[in-house]
């Protein structure tokens, strides 16, 4: 198979001081990207700053004779996404690829769970998305080309006791995704989501320390190379990544039942009738948008 390179390609990583973001900063440079190493250096729970995590990173990529730039924006303002692409615009004239992976965790059961604790993580987490990728997206319209990883979590797709906040705001990332997909199809943008687990700050204490010592970022980076890059043509799709375990994961639509004509009235007892069938997954497939969920009632309209 052809190597998977970035020559001539500016990729922007955010949160890439350490952890996954770090192990993608640096495979991107090693196949010859220029890379934006973004990292406000704060803590797991987004408390604090430092300039030495991006500064440590971008120090390595370049004793490798590679090309990089740090920057220390917070992703959770629309000023800082907007900075951080013009700092990629700015060094390398270019914004070819963007890694959203900057988070952070505020972890509690709902009942404990703040205001403030909610809103930091949709702060960090989905609108910091909405905040990079919109600037992100004009420059690659400009050129008719581009490529967006976004990163969701299992958490979101499958749920996990303590992180609402962070569940909703990972599945929210999947809606904001599907929607881009279709905006920007005609623009040869390919925009996909992965849904990693591995060794971070952020798992540190959720794993037991066998299972955390053989979840390396290393096992993420490749599926995040291959979808960042020129040969992929999939998009809008999920990925779960973990361990050297890479499966597609997709939100599905059954066929389900149509009960009446579309003028009677449903009710209960007819809904309970039908259950079995009205919850089956049986022959379920994703959907390219909620138009195509109309296709499932089209036999009301030959009525």
């Amino acid at each position: 198979m052809p190597e998977v390179r970035f020559n001539d390609r500016v990729a922007i990583v955010t949160g890439a001081g350490a952890g996954l973001g770090k192990s993608y900063a640096l495979e991107f440079a090693r196949r010859g990207a220029k890379v934006v190493v973004n990292d406000l250096g704060s803590a797991v729970d987004g408390s604090g700053s430092s300039h030495n995590a991006a500064d440590l990173v971008v120090e390595e990529i370049k004793s490798a004779g590679g090309k990089a730039v740090a920057n220390y924006d917070s992703v959770s303002s629309v000023q800082g996404g907007e900075s951080i692409v013009k700092t990629a615009l700015d060094a390398f004239g270019s914004a070819d690829i963007l890694v959203n992976n900057a988070g952070i965790v505020r972890d509690h059961s709902l009942q404990k769970l703040t205001e403030d604790e909610w809103d930091i993580v949709m702060a960090v987490h989905l609108k910091g998305a909405y905040n990079l990728t919109k600037p992100a997206l004009a420059a690659m319209k400009e050129k008719n080309y581009g490529r967006v990883i976004f990163t969701s979590s299992g958490v979101g797709l499958y749920g996990n006791f303590g992180q609402a906040n962070y569940a909703a705001a990972k599945m929210g990332l999947v809606g904001f995704m599907n929607t881009l997909v279709i905006e920007n199809l005609k623009y040869n943008i390919k925009l996909n989501a992965i849904a990693p687990n591995a060794a971070s700050r952020m798992t540190e204490k959720v794993l037991p320390p066998p299972l955390f010592e053989k979840l390396k970022p290393e096992h993420i980076a490749p599926m995040v190379m291959w979808l960042a890059s020129e040969q992929n043509q999939e998009t809008g799709m999920i990925f779960n990544c973990m361990g050297g375990w890479y499966s597609r994961t997709a939100v599905m639509c059954a066929k389900g039942i149509i009960i009446g004509d579309g003028t009677m009235t449903v009710t209960p007892e007819d809904i309970q009738a039908k259950w079995d069938t009205i919850k089956s997954l049986d022959g379920a497939r994703p959907l390219s948008s909620i138009g195509e969920s109309f296709g499932f009632v089209a036999p009301l309209l030959q009525k």
